[in-house]
């Protein structure tokens, strides 16, 4: 999802729309990163292995599409 937002802002920001290339860029990518984040919080949360990889998941993704959300 994040690589063909990334390629769709591009492809958009070159034909010299911005708008339009910040909605495909940040409109359709941020809300999908939420979604993936809440999916990986909630399922660290029922991990019933060691607690510190449930909480390393949390961790790196949150990382993760803090990156991902904000390039």
């Amino acid at each position: 999802m994040n690589i063909s937002t990334s390629i769709g802002f591009l492809a958009l920001i070159s034909a010299d729309l911005a708008w339009p290339a910040v909605f495909v860029g940040y409109g359709l990518s941020v809300p999908y990163n939420v979604v993936a984040l809440v999916g990986v919080w909630r399922s660290a949360a029922k991990y019933e292995g060691p607690p510190a990889y449930g909480q390393l998941a949390r961790g790196v993704s949150m990382m993760l599409m803090a990156v991902l959300s904000l390039t």
